[in-house]
């Protein structure tokens, strides 16, 4: 049996620490190279997703002077969630989790994030937010994910630009950023994927939030569908760990970010600056107007754009940038 872990960046606040991650029983989603060409692409799509986590493997936590144990759920992930008020200084910090299973050990490192003091928080949305996916169109969209290796996804212009900008807003000291978290319903078979193509294009270092882990060539046709009540409760995670912070939500109208956006609005009145929704067609749609006027009318600055150069200067217009 082969033995494999893959950590997720964590993140930590002034009294609790968060890290999170899955062990298998395969290689891992990220060992399969995705700038393979033709076939080969294809293949390793595939194999990202027909892998085989292991339920209640011991995994360990090490950070600093800390040290603790749990085991994996049914589908192999694992989660610490860990009462933490040592200082710590802001910015990226390693950690490690290891993990033995009979004969076979092993150990990896990842990193979390400790915000730098900052008014605001920015959440996005991936798919059509920032990476172009056709995620409107099922069939165009699998084409686009078996066809089209890294180098050749692309993001929408000017959105670097932009996610630039609202990183730096408001930050004066060298090597200081406002929170990034980019929450999806891609699952965390492409979480690789995902953070190479941000290092890419020099997009914001973001903490990454995905849906269920799926083991199977049947999983994998249905990527990125079904319901999207997980972005809720991740994103109500997020603006709950920081509820100090201003939050600006990008997402785009392909799904159900302007309804998901709403719902959070209501019930964060307080924590929502701006709300930015990507239009994917040609036409804006009626129903996504009517939730962006209901929220302007919660006073929350909303901005329903095509061009990211819109919404570039809605942000200075506004002053978030």
């Amino acid at each position: 049996m082969r033995l494999d872990i893959k950590l997720y960046r964590g993140y930590v606040n002034d009294q609790e620490l968060i890290v999170f991650g899955h062990v298998f029983s395969s290689l891992a989603p990220d060992k399969y190279e995705i700038d393979r060409r033709g076939y080969r692409h294809a293949k390793s799509v595939i194999k990202m997703f027909t892998i085989s986590p292991i339920k209640n493997a011991e995994v360990t936590l090490h950070f600093r002077e800390l040290e603790v144990r749990t085991r994996t759920l049914n589908d192999g992930y694992f989660r610490f969630t860990i009462p933490y008020n040592e200082f710590l200084e802001s910015g990226w910090h390693k950690y490690s989790v290891s993990c033995k299973v009979g004969d076979k050990g092993i150990v990896e490192q990842g990193e979390l994030l400790k915000p730098f003091k900052s008014r605001l928080g920015i959440i996005s949305d991936i798919d059509d937010t920032f990476l172009i996916s056709h995620t409107h169109n099922f069939f165009k969209k699998l084409y686009v994910i078996l066809t089209r290796n890294i180098d050749n996804r692309e993001v929408f212009d000017d959105v670097v630009p932009h996610y630039q900008a609202l990183s730096r807003a408001g930050q004066e000291g060298e090597g200081t950023f406002n929170s990034f978290f980019y929450v999806s319903s891609s699952e965390w078979n492409l979480y690789q994927f995902i953070l190479q193509f941000a290092r890419m294009h020099d997009l914001p270092k973001a903490i990454i939030k995905l849906k269920k882990i799926k083991t199977g060539l049947a999983d994998f046709l249905f990527t990125g569908r079904g319901g999207h009540d997980h972005k809720f409760i991740k994103i109500k995670d997020i603006i709950s760990f920081y509820p100090q912070l201003q939050y600006v939500l990008m997402g785009d109208d392909s799904q159900h970010d302007p309804q998901l956006y709403e719902r959070i609005c209501k019930v964060f009145p307080v924590n929502v600056k701006a709300v930015y929704i990507r239009q994917t067609k040609s036409r804006q749609k009626e129903k996504v107007l009517k939730i962006l006027r209901n929220l302007e009318d919660l006073g929350v600055a909303t901005c329903y754009f095509k061009d990211s150069g819109k919404a570039i200067d809605h942000s200075r217009k506004i002053g978030i940038v």
